[in-house]
């Protein structure tokens, strides 16, 4: 008798054991994608597990934006002024530091690939001068990448009004070709319907800098009487759109959704919400006077645009149809803390990053983080 007791208290040990080894590696499922190495006819690729959602990298100082290198890995701006290389398992490589002027919402901020970056390695930042410059502006350089290094450093444009707050900072190439640019008010609100200055636009260049011949004003102004605009993003149908910052302190709220026209005027600082003045384009969507999200991102995956809120601490999603939105969802809400830049991946996944160490935020354990979700799993 004694001795089936001995086996009974040496399976349940055994079984014990198995179970917290099980629960470990679920765990740890749960925080990083497993990583096999498979082969194929030229070099090993990564395939990644389709668990959602993970959390790619964390421990991160302020991300910003993110690009999408053709070998896999990711290309992050952290706002102190980094540039790495992350890849999908989360290992880190700082591959360029700059001093850049990092205070309120200034700094490294966008950064984007050329379309044909597997011929020429061109790589665009935009950032906020640094502090020995005297007057506050926002920059954006052209750099090849090569090796994991940036050479060829080319200045496109140096005269973006800066401040504080109100940076934009968001690039993207358009559909056209051309580079597309953000930039805020820089707390003057009055700039924003000045044709001569470059803040509170969305600026369209050539990508070497210089202007397209069929901009509107005969600079690099696309659109203007804007706020504070930090999302760029095309439907499927070719057409622009825009998320804005609106209002903040005390009266925060009617952030806007915008589908931005080729020399259109969205009001700031004379239009807000409901009240549209005349000759200026109203939102497609505002969040209200007693909502704010300040959206800082915007990306389309089909029918649906997506897009990080900071003070409304979610995921968002609007679905569209016939140009319209019809329904705006709201996902993780308070989850992950402040959600800057939502990007989908050439996996069609999307990549979120937050931004709770940017002293707004409630820093959780590992901020900040870049996140990989699986639009398909949103309900």
């Amino acid at each position: 008798m004694k001795k089936y007791i001995i086996y009974f208290i040496i399976f349940l040990l055994l079984a014990i054991g198995l179970m917290v080894i099980l629960n470990r590696v679920s765990n740890k499922n749960l925080d990083h994608p497993v990583i096999t190495e498979v082969s194929s006819t030229k070099d090993k690729e990564i395939v990644v597990n389709n668990i959602s959602p993970q959390i790619v990298a964390q421990d991160l100082e302020i991300p910003w934006d993110i690009a999408f290198l053709p070998d896999g890995r990711l290309l992050v701006s952290e706002r102190i002024g980094r540039l790495s290389i992350i890849t999908l398992v989360g290992t880190k490589k700082i591959i360029h530091e700059q001093t850049v002027r990092e205070t309120g919402e200034g700094g490294l901020l966008g950064i984007v690939l050329h379309p044909d970056f597997l011929i020429n390695n061109y790589i665009y930042l935009y950032f906020t001068s640094p502090p020995d410059s005297g007057e506050t502006k926002n920059r954006i350089e052209r750099y090849q990448l090569v090796n994991d290094q940036l050479t060829d450093r080319l200045v496109l444009l140096d005269d973006i009004p800066g401040a504080i707050y109100h940076d934009g900072g968001r690039m993207e190439f358009g559909p056209d070709g051309f580079l597309y640019v953000t930039t805020g008010d820089a707390t003057r609100p009055q700039i924003a319907q000045d044709k001569n200055s470059l803040g509170g636009k969305i600026l369209r260049l050539n990508d070497d800098g210089s202007i397209p011949l069929n901009n509107p004003f005969t600079n690099a102004i696309y659109s203007f009487g804007h706020r504070n605009p930090q999302g760029l993003a095309w439907d499927t149908a070719g057409r622009l759109w825009s998320t804005e910052h609106g209002r903040s302190g005390l009266t925060s709220g009617l952030d806007e959704i915008n589908l931005i026209k080729l020399g259109g005027n969205y009001g700031w600082p004379d239009s807000e919400g409901d009240k549209v003045k005349a000759g200026t384009e109203a939102p497609i969507l505002h969040s209200g006077s007693d909502v704010t999200w300040a959206p800082a991102s915007a990306a389309f995956l089909e029918n649906r645009l997506f897009f990080g809120a900071l003070a409304g601490e979610a995921l968002y999603e609007a679905r569209l149809s016939n140009g319209e939105i019809v329904e705006l969802k709201r996902h993780f809400y308070q989850q992950y803390g402040r959600i800057r830049t939502v990007k989908v991946g050439p996996d069609g996944w999307l990549y979120l990053l937050t931004s709770n160490r940017d002293g707004r935020g409630r820093i959780q354990v590992g901020d900040d983080k870049i996140i990989r979700l699986d639009p398909a799993s949103l309900k």
